[in-house]
């Protein structure tokens, strides 16, 4: 695909020019419209703002009360239905109007807005201002973002998926402060966000052995891997540690973020570059590309070569993106037991074909005891995960999931093409087919759920065809209830969720005694986060009942449960059919203390009242 010409780089588009095309434009309009329709979509769907609305095929009106500086009464007026898929709340494309009296104008300020009617949210002041401060980023980030993306000419379509993984750019689109980034500048915004699709140079250090952790995949041989990874760079490294050191015995070679570095790891490890404790090594030569999760780098230069997950200390919708470090050494133990779990069950070669994309080496620095706090806490490391190249075997073509619910430029569906030549119910029976059947079988066949959103999921299709999904993110993306395994004796002896963790981010746990938390934990992401946004996107675009999509869905697994009978107690234990289901507040964690895991129970559209349990 063609870019602007070379002179104009991304940075460039963070400059006071650009901001003086972009923020008056269009384009600023329809994202601030679009955050403030997420931010008020979800605290009314997550009951934080209260307005009865019924379940409709049209949009009602919907007016939202606050007070202002003044304490006089305002209204905010827009309209709103509920969607069959999770009972989902939809505001309509119109603007949101603030109603002052007798004056009315478009609501342009997502702050004010919050301020206005905090006194119903039951937030602490900082937690507000916090938030609105993410919202106000969002619009400003997207907004560049978007602007630069009308200067890229071609088609999605023309597109390889690591392109893909830069221009498909929408974002979560339930969460409000989807493209926050706090703590990237605008220019940092450029520099290193998938949208402007930099090359990136990882700066490299060698960490003394003695204060790193390092956990491998049993069918690694480190040395040989990293020199494979490294290339030529891997002698420049050796070459370049105090003599008489080698790797891996003495020290281990850990890829940096160059935002990590000048922010976080030069201010907070100075000390230990003195020491020799952390020794800079150089650049590995090799160009890396950023892809949808900011942090998650491609090899740009050899893409058949590894990704490499780094730290990155920003917030971005809701957690800050660093890597603990008991996650960090659990990523290849994860990927053994899933892997050797799937490679050993037939079921997923004959009715499920998926992939997994292995983590298969994890790296952590954490420092001398003394020096461990938690500025350092999960600040440098490294997992390095398979490039989906491994597992696309041509003519197949890869692309990310979110692509499915992706726009050209020109305001196409990306699966436009697709659905054309299929038709839409046959593409759409295929999909569901491939998408649960494999997430499924984690679940019923051997007690694991997978984090199974849409940015975890990659599509392998044949000219639109859907063949396999392939799964990614294990290091923290699983969960699973110890007396419900299929087969207990594999289950690896992970590192365990340290207190203090678990204090900052309740929400991130693997083990559970609960069977519900286990289904939730997919249902959650597969079907109300991941599978209901193209049934909302199906029925928008191409007038397909949500009603008639869910009917899909629970049929795949309805012959799921016909398949493998009364063999497993875990399909009522793990029932997807309930009449109800819960799912994360994820605006509710940026508002309220996270005291404890924030989930709501909604209708679930799986459930058809003339079905009968599966027994």
């Amino acid at each position: 695909m063609r870019v602007m010409q070379a002179e104009t780089t991304a940075r460039m588009w963070a400059g006071a020019a650009a901001m003086q095309e972009a923020l008056p434009s269009e384009v600023y309009v329809n994202v601030r419209r679009r955050v403030f329709r997420q931010l008020i979509e979800s605290l009314l769907y997550e009951g934080l703002l209260a307005a009865p609305m019924q379940s409709s095929e049209t949009f009602c009106p919907v007016v939202i009360e606050g007070r202002d500086d003044r304490n006089e009464l305002i209204t905010y007026e827009l309209s709103a239905k509920r969607r069959f898929s999770f009972n989902r709340i939809r505001l309509g494309l119109e603007p949101v109007i603030r109603r002052d009296g007798h004056a009315a104008a478009e609501a342009e300020s997502v702050t004010q807005f919050l301020k206005e009617v905090h006194e119903a949210l039951g937030t602490d002041p900082q937690r507000l201002l916090s938030f609105a401060h993410e919202l106000e980023q969002t619009v400003l980030k997207d907004t560049l973002a978007q602007s630069y993306r009308r200067q890229l000419v071609g088609s999605l379509h023309n597109s390889e998926y690591d392109e893909l993984e830069a221009l498909v750019m929408d974002g979560h689109l339930y969460h409000p402060s989807y493209k926050s980034r706090i703590g990237f500048d605008c220019c940092d915004h450029a520099d290193y966000g998938p949208e402007f699709r930099p090359a990136l140079n990882p700066i490299w250090l060698g960490v003394d052995r003695r204060y790193a952790l390092m956990a491998v995949s049993q069918r690694l041989e480190v040395n040989l891997f990293i020199k494979e990874e490294l290339g030529a760079a891997y002698p420049r490294f050796v070459a370049a540690l105090p003599e008489g050191r080698n790797f891996p015995e003495d020290y281990l070679f850990v890829p940096v973020h160059p935002w990590q570095w000048r922010e976080r790891v030069l201010p907070l490890f100075h000390n230990d570059l003195m020491g020799g404790r952390l020794i800079a090594v150089g650049s590995s030569g090799e160009h890396f590309q950023p892809q949808q999760s900011v942090r998650t780098l491609g090899n740009r230069s050899a893409p058949a070569k590894c990704a490499l997950k780094l730290p990155l200390s920003i917030l971005n919708t809701s957690t800050m993106r660093v890597l603990a470090p008991h996650t960090v050494l659990n990523a290849p133990l994860i990927t053994d037991w899933l892997q050797r779990l799937h490679a050993g069950d037939d079921f997923f070669s004959r009715f499920a074909p998926c992939s997994l994309l292995g983590e298969v080496l994890g790296m952590v620095y954490e420092g001398p005891p003394s020096r461990r706090d938690e500025l350092t806490y999960g600040i440098l490391g490294c997992i390095w995960r398979e490039s989906v190249t491994r597992y696309v075997t041509p003519p197949q073509c890869a692309v990310p999931l979110t692509a499915l619910c992706a726009l050209d430029l020109s305001g196409e569906p990306f699966i436009q093409p697709w659905l054309t030549k299929y038709g839409v119910e046959r593409w759409l029976q295929q999909l569901l087919r491939v998408c649960i059947m494999p997430a499924i079988h984690f679940l019923y066949g051997h007690g694991i759920a997978l984090e199974a959103h849409a940015q975890n999921m990659i599509l392998v299709h044949e000219q639109g065809h859907p063949v396999k999904v392939v799964f990614r993110d294990f290091h923290d993306g699983v969960r699973f209830c110890p007396r419900l395994l299929a087969q207990p004796e594999k289950r690896p002896a992970l590192s365990p969720l340290p207190p203090q963790h678990a204090r900052v981010n309740p929400n991130s746990y693997i083990e559970t005694d609960s069977a519900e938390e286990v289904r939730d934990f997919l249902a959650d992401s597969l079907f109300f986060i991941n599978l209901s946004q193209l049934a909302i996107f199906l029925a928008d675009r191409f007038s397909y009942p949500e009603e008639q999509f869910w009917d899909l869905a629970r049929g795949v697994i309805q012959a799921y449960h016909a398949r493998i009978g009364p063999q497993s107690n875990r399909l009522n234990e793990f029932n997807l059919l309930v009449p109800m289901l819960s799912v994360e507040q994820l605006t509710a964690r940026r508002l309220l203390p996270e005291t404890s895991v924030r989930v709501h129970a909604v209708p679930n559209p799986l459930c058809s009242p003339s079905m009968m349990s599966p027994s």
